[in-house]
């Protein structure tokens, strides 16, 4: 029960849900329902819609490099899980090229409860060219589209000049 703790006492405070326990995921834009001809169709009637039956996580949900030193190129992974039933493909449209970052992954499709790794490069480098006081913030939201979805991963970074 979530009104007791392990120990059978009473909570203190509201046990908070993981996203993707609650209804709605965070960072995400739902697609229009668009007839896809490479994606195969469900024709049972006892299932629900595709949107229903595709979905991907993002682990960790959101990139936070910290402070960076100008010049210097860095990288982290972000798992993207396929928690669906069915096969999905998934493109990632890459972040323009004066915020420095670069997303490398296998295209291709992805088979229900398989993950791909999405590598995040960030190439350090001040963007808007005047003095800031030491540090400049680069943040930015890297679009990840899926069949159902638009997910969005948000990157920030604090450059050191």
């Amino acid at each position: 029960s979530l009104m007791v703790d392990v120990t059978g006492q009473t909570r203190k405070e509201k046990v908070i849900l993981p996203s993707y326990l609650q209804e709605k995921k965070p960072n995400t834009i739902p697609n229009k329902k668009i007839e896809d001809p490479a994606s195969g169709k469900v024709s049972t009637s006892s299932l629900a819609t595709r949107q229903d039956l595709t979905s991907f996580h993002l682990i960790p949900p959101r990139v936070i490099f910290g402070v960076l030193k100008e010049g210097c190129t860095y990288a982290t992974t972000v798992i993207m899980k396929n928690v669906g039933v069915n096969f999905s493909r998934f493109r990632v449209k890459q972040p323009p090229s004066y915020t420095g970052l670069r997303v490398m992954y296998t295209p291709g499709p992805v088979a229900a409860g398989l993950q791909v790794e999405l590598e995040i490069e960030i190439f350090a480098m001040l963007i808007g060219g005047k003095d800031t006081g030491g540090l400049e913030e680069v943040s930015h939201d890297i679009e990840i589209l899926t069949e159902t979805e638009t997910l969005l991963l948000p990157v920030k970074a604090n450059i050191l000049c």
